[in-house]
Order: C-alpha cells, then sequence, then structure tokens
C-alpha cells in the first residue's frame, strides 16, 4: 500500500514593504567597542568665584573710543555710535578669541591633540561668559551690545579666571569601531526569504510579516501594533543587527529580539528572555557597552535597551522608554 505525501506546508514571503519607507530602521554596524582613556579638561562650577567685570574701572582702548564718544572708561558711556564701532564684537567671535588666548597658555603643557584642546576651550569659555559666575553690577552695562564691548575689553582677565579654574583630567569613553565595508544596516537592506512557521501580518513595521518563534514574541509585536508612542518596530529576523561579546574564550553574537522606534525619539533594542544566565548576562553587558558607545559617538539618535523576563513587563518598558526624549542637536 503506497502512502501519501503529507502537503506541503503553507510558506509565507517575509519582504520589505516599499511603501512603508517611513518605518524604515538603521542601525551602525560595529565590529567591537574600545575603551578608549582621552585628557579632558574640566572645571568644577560650583568652586568658580564669581569674575566682577567693573564698567568704571575699565579703560576704553583707542581702537574704540570714537565709537564710545571719546569716553575714558565704560563708566561714562552714554551712547554708543554702532557705524564707528570696530567688526569682532559678536559674542562667538569674543568667545574664539578667548579659547586663543587661553589655548596658547595650556597648549605647551596639555597631553591631548591641539583639536581637541581647543574644542574643550571654546565650550567651557562659552559655558563660563553665559554662567552666573561672570557678574556685571551694572543694569546699565548688561544689555547685550554693552556686555560684549565690557567682555572684549577685559578678555584677558576672563581667560585668566577660567584658566585658574580649570584641570586636566583623564576620562574613559567607549568608542564604537565600525565596519568599514558595510558601516550602515537597515530594516530597507533585507533580502526576501521565505518561512513554514506561523506569521502575523503588520502595519507598523517596515517588513511584512512578524514570524512568531514564540508566543512571548507575538504578544510584543501586538503591543507594539496597539500602542501610539510605539512609531515603528521590527523583529531582528535576517536583519543583521548584531552585538559582538566574549564567552568562554571566544568571540561571539548576540542578535536581540527587537528595535523599536518610540515617540520620543528612542531606538530601543529590545530582548525577550523567560530565563536568565551568565551566558544572557555577559550578552546584557556587551549591549549595554555598545548603547553607550553609540550615543557618546552621536549621529546615530538616542538608543537605550531592555530585557523583559515576564510578557507583562513590556508595557511598562515601552512606556519607560518612550517618556525619554531624545537630546535636540
Amino acid at each position: 500500500m503506497i502512502t501519501a505525501a503529507p502537503p506541503p506546508k503553507p510558506t509565507t514571503q517575509i519582504e520589505v514593504v516599499p511603501d512603508r519607507a517611513h518605518l524604515e530602521l538603521r542601525w551602525p554596524n560595529v565590529l567591537r567597542v574600545e575603551t578608549v582613556v582621552k585628557p579632558e579638561l574640566a572645571i568644577d562650577w560650583s568652586k568658580v568665584q564669581p569674575l566682577v567685570l567693573d564698567p568704571a574701572s575699565t579703560p576704553i582702548s583707542a581702537e574704540l573710543a570714537p565709537a564710545l564718544g571719546g569716553a575714558t572708561d565704560m563708566g561714562k558711556v552714554t551712547a554708543i555710535d554702532l557705524e564707528k564701532l570696530p567688526d569682532g564684537f559678536r559674542l562667538q567671535r569674543l568667545v574664539f578669541q578667548a579659547a586663543r588666548k587661553a589655548f596658547a597658555e595650556l597648549s605647551h603643557g596639555f597631553t591631548g591633540t591641539h583639536e581637541y584642546l581647543a574644542a574643550q576651550l571654546v565650550r567651557i569659555v562659552e559655558a563660563f561668559l553665559n554662567s552666573d559666575r561672570l557678574d556685571i553690577p551694572s543694569l546699565f552695562h548688561s544689555d547685550p551690545l554693552r556686555r560684549r564691548i565690557l567682555i572684549a575689553l577685559n578678555i584677558d582677565l576672563v581667560v585668566q579666571h577660567v584658566l585658574s579654574n580649570v584641570t586636566e583630567q583623564n576620562t574613559e569613553r567607549l568608542t564604537p569601531v565600525f565596519d568599514e565595508e558595510s558601516p550602515i544596516g537597515a530594516t530597507g537592506l533585507m533580502r526576501t526569504w521565505y518561512t513554514t512557521k506561523p506569521c502575523f501580518p503588520t502595519t507598523k513595521s517596515h517588513i511584512s510579516h512578524l514570524v512568531g518563534d514564540s508566543a512571548w514574541e507575538g504578544h510584543a509585536a501586538n503591543i507594539f501594533e496597539k500602542r501610539e508612542d510605539v512609531l515603528a518596530y521590527a523583529k531582528n529576523d535576517h536583519l543583521s543587527f548584531q552585538i559582538y561579546y566574549m564567552w568562554a574564550g571566544s568571540r561571539r553574537r548576540y542578535v536581540p529580539d527587537f528595535l523599536v522606534r518610540l515617540a520620543g525619539g528612542t531606538i530601543l533594542a529590545l530582548e525577550i528572555k523567560g530565563t536568565d544566565s551568565p551566558q544572557n548576562k555577559a550578552k546584557r553587558d556587551a549591549l549595554n557597552e555598545w548603547v553607550k558607545a553609540i550615543n557618546a559617538a552621536g549621529g546615530f539618535g538616542r538608543w537605550s535597551w531592555d530585557v523583559a523576563f515576564k510578557p507583562s513587563e513590556v508595557q511598562d518598558i515601552i512606556t519607560r522608554h518612550a517618556a525619554v526624549a531624545e537630546p535636540a542637536e
């Protein structure tokens, strides 16, 4: 007796949906994360004494005198002739002028690159000029134009005051090393593939279907589809989003379960786990380092990660991460 062969299982085509390009998720492909020690300038603002710029004791230079009515000190200035005012009194120019003077004094003893030093000095000087540590007692001289002129005439005092409060310290930074051959991954790069596993059609994913490898994943996808604070998501299946980690002396690949773009701007790498283990902890440690390195590098949006050990935790995880807004560029 010949037994008939069982009917073939239905096959589903998993593909990128071109009309959903706005749901595309992108990520950097990172080969490894390195810890780099960099010298950094630091300033403890709580210990910085106010610098008082007194207009009455600020002499006016010959260059500025014609624009200020021939006054000999800033305390006697009543009117400013803008047409006679020399170029170079924009606040940003003053910041660079002060930073350049500070750079000349610090560059010989600083262990970092000159470009790195200069960028830090600009940031610190700018912060000082905008802080309450710069005290101009005369309200008359606190308007933007008079304030800029007063700072320009006292630029050497500003530099010395800032430098007296700056220290150098070594800081550790996590730095990603990108895959030069394929630096960026994206859902739009996924190749069409086929499966006989149970599948669920999607509406908030760039990918046509979610393959149900577990009931938990189906539960999570159902939450993503219904919540307004989830803008887009993708199951990390055939996407090649992976985190490298070390375990038992060898380099391995870890594939988080989901990528989720949230309303606050955060991109969440979410893992669904029923049980925990030392190896799973090693994976999470690597993912945590990856997220810190990418956020520190900038240019890829704000990333976060989390793990759900029970289905009931998914809702709270989404709520928590969606509440964190992406910082402005």
